[in-house]
Protein backbone atom coordinates (compact mmCIF):
# COMPACT_ATOMS: atom_id res chain seq x y z
CA UNK A 1 0.00 0.00 0.00
CA UNK A 2 1.15 3.74 -0.91
CA UNK A 3 1.68 5.97 1.83
CA UNK A 4 1.87 9.72 2.78
CA UNK A 5 4.13 10.40 5.63
CA UNK A 6 3.24 14.08 7.78
CA UNK A 7 6.17 14.25 10.07
CA UNK A 8 6.99 16.39 12.98
CA UNK A 9 3.45 18.83 13.35
CA UNK A 10 4.26 20.70 16.78
CA UNK A 11 1.01 22.31 18.80
CA UNK A 12 0.24 22.88 21.87
CA UNK A 13 -2.54 20.87 23.66
CA UNK A 14 -3.19 20.19 27.29
CA UNK A 15 -2.64 16.80 27.95
CA UNK A 16 -1.96 14.86 31.60
CA UNK A 17 -3.52 12.62 34.26
CA UNK A 18 -3.39 15.39 36.96
CA UNK A 19 -5.34 18.91 36.86
CA UNK A 20 -1.80 20.37 37.08
CA UNK A 21 -0.61 18.86 34.22
CA UNK A 22 -3.84 20.03 32.54
CA UNK A 23 -3.50 23.63 33.62
CA UNK A 24 -1.02 25.09 31.25
CA UNK A 25 -0.45 23.99 27.13
CA UNK A 26 2.26 21.63 26.40
CA UNK A 27 4.20 21.01 23.27
CA UNK A 28 3.31 17.84 21.67
CA UNK A 29 4.00 16.43 18.49
CA UNK A 30 2.13 14.32 16.13
CA UNK A 31 2.90 12.15 13.05
CA UNK A 32 0.36 10.36 10.84
CA UNK A 33 1.14 8.06 8.10
CA UNK A 34 -1.90 7.63 5.61
CA UNK A 35 -2.31 4.43 3.79
CA UNK A 36 -3.77 4.94 0.02
CA UNK A 37 -3.63 3.93 -3.57
CA UNK A 38 -2.29 6.65 -4.99
CA UNK A 39 -1.43 5.03 -8.03
CA UNK A 40 -3.84 7.78 -9.92
CA UNK A 41 -2.07 10.35 -8.43
CA UNK A 42 1.53 9.04 -9.37
CA UNK A 43 0.50 8.93 -13.15
CA UNK A 44 -1.68 12.08 -13.26
CA UNK A 45 0.12 14.49 -10.66
CA UNK A 46 -2.75 16.08 -10.00
CA UNK A 47 -3.65 17.13 -6.52
CA UNK A 48 -7.47 15.92 -6.83
CA UNK A 49 -6.47 12.42 -7.52
CA UNK A 50 -4.57 12.80 -4.16
CA UNK A 51 -4.94 12.93 -0.26
CA UNK A 52 -4.72 16.55 -0.24
CA UNK A 53 -3.19 16.63 3.81
CA UNK A 54 -3.25 20.28 4.24
CA UNK A 55 -6.62 19.75 6.09
CA UNK A 56 -5.39 16.79 7.88
CA UNK A 57 -3.07 18.92 9.64
CA UNK A 58 -5.30 21.19 10.68
CA UNK A 59 -7.75 19.08 11.90
CA UNK A 60 -4.64 17.22 13.64
CA UNK A 61 -3.95 20.79 15.31
CA UNK A 62 -7.35 21.90 16.08
CA UNK A 63 -8.08 18.56 17.92
CA UNK A 64 -4.78 18.64 19.98
CA UNK A 65 -5.29 22.30 20.79
CA UNK A 66 -9.03 22.51 21.69
CA UNK A 67 -8.90 18.85 23.40
CA UNK A 68 -8.40 18.22 26.91
CA UNK A 69 -6.67 14.31 27.02
CA UNK A 70 -5.73 13.27 30.32
CA UNK A 71 -3.69 9.86 28.18
CA UNK A 72 -2.25 10.13 24.93
CA UNK A 73 -4.00 7.23 23.50
CA UNK A 74 -7.16 9.69 23.79
CA UNK A 75 -5.60 12.18 21.79
CA UNK A 76 -3.92 9.55 19.59
CA UNK A 77 -7.52 7.70 19.05
CA UNK A 78 -9.49 11.26 18.65
CA UNK A 79 -6.92 11.80 15.77
CA UNK A 80 -6.79 8.48 14.06
CA UNK A 81 -11.05 8.20 14.01
CA UNK A 82 -11.07 11.80 12.15
CA UNK A 83 -8.61 10.95 9.67
CA UNK A 84 -10.42 8.43 9.04
CA UNK A 85 -13.77 9.94 8.80
CA UNK A 86 -12.24 13.02 6.09
CA UNK A 87 -12.20 10.73 3.07
CA UNK A 88 -13.19 7.08 2.08
CA UNK A 89 -9.47 7.57 -0.13
CA UNK A 90 -7.90 6.99 3.27
CA UNK A 91 -7.30 2.73 4.21
CA UNK A 92 -5.30 3.22 7.40
CA UNK A 93 -3.52 5.53 9.59
CA UNK A 94 -1.00 5.25 11.97
CA UNK A 95 -0.89 7.94 14.98
CA UNK A 96 2.42 8.87 16.32
CA UNK A 97 1.78 11.35 19.54
CA UNK A 98 4.78 12.39 21.76
CA UNK A 99 4.34 14.64 24.42
CA UNK A 100 7.76 16.46 24.98
CA UNK A 101 8.11 17.37 28.79
CA UNK A 102 6.80 14.16 30.50
CA UNK A 103 6.37 14.99 34.34
CA UNK A 104 8.83 12.81 35.79
CA UNK A 105 12.33 13.48 37.65
CA UNK A 106 14.25 11.74 35.13
CA UNK A 107 16.21 12.62 31.61
CA UNK A 108 14.02 11.66 28.45
CA UNK A 109 13.11 13.17 25.10
CA UNK A 110 9.81 12.31 24.80
CA UNK A 111 6.99 10.24 25.64
CA UNK A 112 5.08 8.52 22.58
CA UNK A 113 2.14 6.44 21.98
CA UNK A 114 1.39 4.86 18.21
CA UNK A 115 -1.97 3.72 17.07
CA UNK A 116 -2.92 2.34 13.59
CA UNK A 117 -6.62 2.44 12.57
CA UNK A 118 -7.90 0.50 9.40
CA UNK A 119 -11.05 1.59 7.72
CA UNK A 120 -13.69 -1.52 8.46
Amino acid sequence: MDRITLTGIRCEGRLGVSEEERVLPQLVEVDLELEADLSSAAESDELTDTIDYGPLVELTMRLVEAGRYRLLEGLAGAIARAALETTADILAVTVRVRKLAVPMDVDMDHAQVEIRRERT
